[in-house]
Formats: structure tokens, C-alpha cells, sequence
């Protein structure tokens, strides 16, 4: 009931047609943008998770270095 009562409310606000409105809109944005292609996409994810990992190692290093440093 008190669903109901929401979903009038924002009715009566005007906000549901707003959304409706929004979401065409960002519906047709979204036809205007370019893809990768699955190629692309693998490459970049490939970039990504090397990257991360080569950052995490040299985090890694120097943190066991200043470890080692500081305490002993």
C-alpha cells in the first residue's frame, strides 16, 4: 500500500515522467558512442591486470626494503 502511495505521489510530482525522459535520452547518447571491439577490449583488459600487478610488486619490494631497513 505504501508503494502505492509513493508511486502516485511521484506521479503526481511529474517525477516518473522525468525519469521516462531521462532514460530515452541517455538511451540515445549511448547509440552515439563507440565500442571496443573484442579485440580491443581483451587487449585493454589484458594492460589493465599487468599493470596492476607489475604496481602491486614494486609496492610489494619496496615496502619489504623499508621494512627491513627501518627495523632492522
Amino acid at each position: 500500500m505504501i508503494l502505492i502511495a509513493v508511486f502516485g505521489y511521484l506521479w503526481w510530482q511529474g517525477q516518473i515522467k522525468r525519469l521516462a525522459v531521462f532514460t530515452q535520452e541517455t538511451r540515445e547518447e549511448l547509440k552515439k558512442c563507440s565500442w571496443p571491439s573484442w579485440v580491443e577490449l581483451r587487449g585493454s583488459t589484458f594492460l589493465i591486470i599487468t599493470s596492476v600487478l607489475m604496481l602491486g610488486a614494486f609496492i610489494f619490494v619496496v615496502s619489504q626494503i623499508l621494512q627491513y631497513v627501518f627495523i632492522h
